[in-house]
């Protein structure tokens, strides 16, 4: 696992894997700020609204003071989305992923793997849904862990782990679908399951790490490429034996 991660590490700034570093890095940002201009948006028309009703069936306290508690709930929210933005990142990264998951591996294959049949480009359609499906489920996983947050160091550990788990099925049935039909990719990261966990700790190590993580699609499609390739090698050669 400690090599294939060099490998990846050490690859992501080659020229092959600059430019599509580059576009993942700049489509998260995008999205990143996107959502967070729409959730400030929201929050602070509730919060508008909220003062505005509260203050007409009270009737208590000047106006000042309640277009003060408005202000204050407005920038709350504010630093609210920022921080949610932070707790989002994987699964915008993985979702960003997904649209150039083929141009990763195909980089990688070509340097490392280059006397073995390369994979096949996955559909768009397929990588699409699969991102997709990705997102929706890492943001009900961070959800249930969310309370968990309120305890010092609990929710941290929880989210840390969830990363591991999500984020290493995900690239790793990526990567296995260029080889392989998606129902056998699936049971073959269901057999290696603990293997795989393992393996995405170390993405999550990766996304737990301001800025650099904006590069996770990257590093993890690239390093889940290497684990592939050596689990297919130990596969064959029980195989043979």
């Amino acid at each position: 696992m400690i090599d294939a991660a060099v490998k990846a590490l050490a690859q992501m700034f080659t020229q092959p894997l600059r430019r599509v570093l580059l576009k993942a890095i700049g489509l998260a940002l995008l999205l990143i700020v996107i959502i967070g201009i729409a959730l400030n948006r929201l929050f602070v028309a509730l919060a508008a609204s909220g003062t505005t009703w509260a203050e007409q069936t009270s009737g208590m306290a000047p106006h000042a003071a309640w277009a003060t508690l408005a202000w204050v709930l407005s920038i709350m929210a504010s630093l609210g989305i920022i921080t949610g933005a932070l707790f989002l990142m994987p699964a915008v990264t993985a979702f960003v992923g997904s649209f150039f998951v083929d141009e990763v591996a195909e980089a990688v294959e070509r340097q490392h793997y280059p006397a073995e049949p390369p994979g096949r480009a996955l559909p768009f359609l397929r990588a699409l849904i699969e991102g997709v499906k990705f997102a929706a489920l890492a943001l009900l996983v961070y959800l249930c862990a969310l309370p968990f947050v309120l305890f010092a160091g609990l929710g941290v550990v929880i989210l840390f782990l969830a990363n591991a788990y999500l984020l290493g099925r995900e690239y790793f049935e990526l990567a296995a679908m260029r080889f392989r039909p998606p129902a056998e990719a699936k049971a073959m990261r269901k057999s290696n399951a603990t293997y795989i966990f393992l393996a995405g700790l170390v993405i999550a190590v990766f996304v737990s790490i301001p800025l650099l993580n904006l590069a996770t699609p990257i590093f993890a499609m690239a390093y889940m490429v290497h684990i592939h390739k050596r689990m297919t090698g130990k596969r064959v050669e029980l195989i043979e034996n």
